[in-house]
């Protein structure tokens, strides 16, 4: 079945006037990098026969088809020019032929009768030019009538070699498919399979005026060049170009090719159908390269990527393959990803005074370099505050000044004491066997990767707390701060260089997309990300199999029971929302108890909240309770970030409690109450990461829990949760020890006696332990 046409597709097609405007501004040669496809105007889709074909190689792969289909046609009505160079003709035409011949031999009764009969049916050999006319049609037909869901015309155009050597028959080629694409029609082009000759052995890419069309990759390369396209899309059955053959140990997913980077590639055999190879695809896609032509080679079967390859590529993210003449000046994110791993399994591998002393230097590194470091500061506040995109409270993380760089220097201290007794502690020692003794102790998670926005105190804070823990990192800051970040991360790698591993701390600073970083499921361990709930949100969906800590939202409550000390409601109130209402541990939600309505406490609790130019939101009961209630909460589970914040009544602790569980984000919640029997119940039965009694909220913070500093929030119910320091960028390992002993008795009786006798963990003084 075909997939069905796009809603409303004539009426948006005056939506996208702007982008088309914007992609006839034609560039000079290829793109440099992948974020400029987002300007392709004009584009060639070479469909692979692995990719049209089924895997029985006869008749077509419908389904893959039509989502190929829906891609080009959405591009087109974009404001693109789209060509498609396919492959299929003989696949169809044999299924054609094998249906005809079997239907020739008499055998339709066998076919009503059953398949067992047809065992014994021999079929010829299927010549492939009578495939390939028997197909054709069929094939034109097939796109014809997917196209036309969308509302899209097509044309079909055949070509050999003739058409491209000979002059006048170029010309016209040229300008059929020009007038073709200026009336919207997407031309559907192929080899005349049925006519052409067997490619010529020795024939090959000759330079940039001949080519050799022998097959659909050499045609579509020769075709993007003489159209001037600006991309050519090669459709494979493949992810891109590895450096060896794919499905071998070693062989890596080239992201970005170069033409200079040939020599290192160890080809391997040509696909299962069609007559070209990697090899093949390699060389056409430098020889369109070099004719100003960017192409990227991708996986046009993998199910869960069919559906939106191409409009991926079009979109600039990681898919496949990119060529590309102008090699980066710094190294790829994969290569940063490596060189942290590598580096950072010798910091794990450090003593810990040693890890200690680079964060002591890194500390008077903030000192010695302040000057510095607040100029960068001011350029990028400059920069920001001429843009004019920054909110007031972005502006305030984004700057910075002696008083932060002074608190910086002293936090980090605290950490590199913590950094004493981190990796290597044993927690756990147990005999489980004669001369068998097993310990649990604490390692490093691995590579981390650290996404934060226009705060850049974070970039110390986080690196001090990666080489405490013995972790590789990967900062990835916004781009507002983009100067600041640049030497603050040249401070840590001066740091780390004391003690030899300079590259465990990685800055990414290249063109790729948070999207892109997230995909390396294979190379990062954790991604924490720092900033607003939008960001979590955003970095929770794009992880491709990378475990994300952090919190989607900050939903904070503050319950103000019926025996509350009206001193204490106001200034925990007062500080819980005004004093940073951007912080995820800001209040949100003020729950309060039935009775304390129409008192003079509820009283002040309102004048405060005005007084700070709080705007009220009234929870549906609240506002049942009033004649002239603030404007109605659109919902009870909403994130203001702002002076803002909603009034909710309840009947009790418990629906408090209840409210909470349905309505919070599981962040931070407080009671204030003078009952302690009611504020001991609202502590054990409220689930979330921070639960406080008498106190605000904003007090769910690493720097207040004495953590030193914090590398983020957590809700999640794995690993660690609330504030996050030294403690939750550890995981554990086992360590068995025996004498061989207990080993063969095992082996030899098939069964010994377990002991699981615990020991005593003695933990020497800070600094005097080896680390494992």
């Amino acid at each position: 079945m075909l997939l069905p046409g796009l809603t409303h597709l004539d009426h948006q097609r005056h939506g996208w006037r702007l982008l088309a405007r914007t992609l006839t501004q034609a560039h000079v040669g290829s793109f440099a990098h992948r974020g400029e496809l987002r300007r392709a105007k004009r584009i060639v889709v070479k469909l692979g026969s692995a990719v049209v074909t089924r895997g029985d190689e006869c008749g077509l792969a419908l389904g893959r088809l039509a989502s190929i289909v829906e891609q080009v046609a959405m591009l087109q009505n974009q404001g693109r020019e789209m060509m498609i160079v396919t492959s299929g003709a003989v696949a169809f035409g044999k299924q054609r032929l094998r249906h005809e011949i079997l239907l020739s031999q008499s055998v339709r009764q066998a076919l009503h009768s059953g398949h067992n009969q047809l065992k014994d049916v021999s079929l010829p050999v299927l010549e492939a030019r009578a495939c390939a006319a028997a197909g054709q049609s069929g094939l034109m037909a097939l796109y014809e009538a997917m196209f036309t869901q969308y509302t899209t015309c097509t044309a079909q155009v055949l070509v050999t070699n003739l058409d491209f050597h000979d002059d006048q028959k170029r010309q016209n080629l040229n300008s059929t498919l020009r007038e073709l694409l200026r009336m919207n029609i997407v031309p559907i082009i192929n080899t005349n399979d049925a006519v052409v000759p067997p490619p010529e052995p020795n024939s090959d890419l000759q330079g940039v005026s001949v080519i050799s069309i022998k097959d659909n990759d050499s045609l579509a390369a020769r075709l993007a060049v003489e159209m001037k396209a600006d991309l050519l899309i090669a459709l494979s059955d493949v992810e891109g170009l590895y450096n060896s053959p794919p499905g071998t140990d070693d062989a890596k997913l080239i992201d970005i090719f170069y033409p200079g980077d040939q020599q290192s590639i160890i080809y391997g055999t040509k696909s299962r159908v069609g007559i070209g190879g990697m090899e093949a695809k390699v060389k056409a896609a430098l020889w369109a390269l070099q004719g100003g032509t960017s192409v990227v080679i991708a996986n046009g079967t993998h199910p869960k990527v069919t559906g939106h390859v191409i409009t991926d590529i079009v979109e600039g993210k990681k898919v496949g393959t990119f060529f590309s003449e102008i090699q980066p000046a710094g190294p790829t994110v994969e290569h940063q990803t490596e060189m942290a791993r590598i580096s950072g399994r010798t910091l794990a591998s450090l003593q810990p005074h040693q890890r200690s002393e680079i964060i002591c230097r890194l500390a008077e590194l903030l000192t010695e370099k302040s000057e510095e470091i607040l100029t960068a500061n001011k350029t990028d506040m400059d920069l920001a505050v001429h843009a004019g995109h920054l909110p007031p409270a972005m502006l305030k993380r984004l700057s910075l000044s002696p008083a932060k760089l002074t608190a910086l220097a002293v936090g980090l201290r605290q950490i590199a004491v913590a950094a004493r007794d981190s990796v290597g502690r044993v927690l756990r020692r147990t005999r489980v066997a004669h001369n068998l003794e097993l310990e649990q102790i604490t390692v490093p998670i691995g590579v981390l990767l650290v996404i934060f926005e226009a705060r850049p105190d974070c970039l110390p804070q986080v690196s001090a707390l990666a080489i405490a823990s013995g972790n590789a990192l990967l900062l990835k800051g916004g781009k507002e701060a983009a100067n600041t970040n640049r030497i603050l991360h040249q401070l840590a790698q001066q740091a780390l260089s004391v003690h030899g591993v300079g590259e465990a701390v990685q800055l990414v600073s290249t063109r790729e997309d948070v999207e892109d970083l997230c995909r390396l499921d294979k190379m990062i361990d954790l991604i924490i990300p720092r900033g607003s709930s939008q960001l979590v949100r955003n970095i929770q969906r794009a992880a491709k199999g990378i475990p994300v800590l952090g919190h989607s939202e900050g939903i904070c409550h503050v319950y103000v029971d019926g025996e509350a000390s009206v001193d204490k409601v106001i200034k925990i109130v007062r500080d819980s929302k005004c004093d940073y209402p951007a912080a995820c541990n800001a209040m949100e939600s003020l729950l309060i108890h039935r009775d304390v309505l129409r008192t003079p406490l509820f009283d002040q609790i309102v004048d405060m909240l005005r007084a700070e130019r709080v705007k009220i939101h009234a929870g549906p009961r609240f506002a049942s309770y009033l004649a002239f209630s603030p404007s109605e909460a659109k919902s009870l589970r909403t994130e203001y970030g702002d002076l803002e914040c909603c009034i909710e009544v309840v009947d009790s602790m418990q629906e408090a409690v209840d409210h909470i569980h349905k309505y919070g984000s599981s962040h931070t919640d407080v009671i204030v109450t003078e009952n302690e029997d009611t504020a001991e119940q609202f502590l054990q039965l409220l689930d979330s990461a921070c639960v406080f009694w008498n106190a605000s909220s904003r007090f769910a913070d690493g720097y207040r829990f004495g953590l030193g500093a914090e590398v983020g929030i957590s809700t999640a119910r794995v690993h660690a949760r609330g504030p996050v320091g030294l403690e939750g960028l550890l995981t554990t390992k086992w360590l068995l020890r025996g004498d061989g002993h207990a080993a063969a008795d095992f082996s030899e009786q098939g069964s010994m006696e377990y002991l699981h006798q615990e020991l005593p963990v003695e933990r020497p003084p800070a600094g005097q332990r080896e680390s494992n």
